[in-house]
């Protein structure tokens, strides 16, 4: 018998799920802690493929799905929650990767978020950029800070995602989610109405172009608190991939632009536990002290590393020493936080 979406996606959820494969002569795939497991069900078929897009996509989605030939959105799915689904093509046959959004924001401390997130979170002004490879809960750090905020501060929040993934209440702040395609257009042009729309804080789920690039270091400049992420996996490979988004002739202003605004890099990475029980985060953090705004207005970005191992005092860490730290509290294995350092040997020495 073929499962209905519905059966697929509650059991994404019962289980525990951060993301369901649909996928042709696979049964459905669940990623359980990073790791994936195949449903006791038969191979999916493209005629089983085709019936579970219909299921699940509106006349007008399958109007934009058959002009792109692909298509992310997010869904309220009744009695199960929200998702977010990424439609694809292998071979002619649709295919589909399906996020299993949370349901409610978790702490700071389920999380594993350093508490000098908070403290960054509470800035009025400038650009707080959450960084790391897909799969990595960018996406739910950049939630748990609007909801913190929304929490916190009486202000208005205008989030631009692609898609929505928790919708947030109005709390003490005012929320206005939107989405590209549904809502606006796309992230750049958003992000420039935005500016019309008389808000405190931005939330950009991706900073994707130049375009958007720009005008979140002009929003961050001009009085606006910006939260955004980007796919980058440190701080200084984050700054050097900002500069290298321009073209040269504008670089010297975007470094004024960029040391001027900026407030800290959250790096983050996800490492199985060492008990294999799920995931624990691991969290790179660069604030801009004067040193660091100093090096990125002079392009020494390879100094950054430096400032960042030598300032514990304003809450800062690399990525090893947050390795180095789980480790020793025994979060994660020896073998993990060495597959997993920038700079192995010296790991090794400091961890032995």
């Amino acid at each position: 018998m073929t499962a209905s979406l519905d059966q697929i996606l509650k059991g994404g959820r019962e289980l525990g799920a951060s993301d369901i494969h649909l996928i042709r002569g696979v049964a459905p795939a669940f990623r359980v802690n990073g790791e994936i497991r195949l449903a006791r069900h038969e191979p999916l078929s493209e005629e089983m493929l085709r019936s579970l897009l219909d299921q699940l996509l509106t006349e007008r989605l399958k109007k934009v799905l058959e002009a792109e030939s692909q298509l992310c959105f997010s869904k309220f799915w009744p009695g199960i929650g929200r998702f977010r689904a990424s439609i694809y093509f292998h071979g002619g046959c649709p295919e589909m990767a399906i996020r299993v959004s949370e349901t409610e924001i978790r702490s700071r401390e389920a999380l594993g978020l350093p508490a000098v997130v908070d403290e960054l979170t509470r800035r009025e002004t400038g650009l707080i950029l959450v960084t790391g490879p897909t799969g990595v809960g960018k996406t739910t750090t950049l939630n748990y800070m609007v909801d913190l905020i929304n929490r916190e501060r009486r202000a208005k929040i205008v989030t631009i995602e692609d898609p929505v993934e928790f919708t947030h209440e109005n709390r003490s702040s005012i929320v206005i989610q939107q989405e590209v395609h549904t809502d606006v257009p796309s992230f750049a042009k958003a992000l420039i109405h935005v500016l019309r729309q008389d808000p405190d804080v931005i939330a950009v789920g991706e900073m994707r172009d130049l375009e958007t690039i720009g005008t979140a270091l002009t929003a961050a400049e001009t009085g606006h608190l910006v939260l955004a992420t980007l796919h980058t996996p440190d701080a200084v490979q984050t700054v050097q991939r900002i500069f290298g988004a321009f073209p040269a002739e504008q670089q010297n202003n975007i470094m004024y632009q960029v040391s001027n605004s900026l407030q800290a890099i959250i790096a983050q990475n996800l490492l199985p536990r060492a008990d294999g029980k799920g995931q624990v985060l691991a969290c790179e953090i660069c604030v801009a002290t004067p040193a660091i705004r100093k090096f990125i207005r002079e392009r020494e970005t390879h100094l950054i590393v430096n400032e960042i191992q030598t300032g514990k005092r304003y809450s800062m860490q690399t990525m090893d020493m947050a390795l180095k730290d789980l480790y020793q509290r025994g979060e994660i294995t020896y073998d993990t936080a060495m597959s997993s350092a920038k700079e192995p040997n010296q790991f090794r020495h400091t961890a032995s």
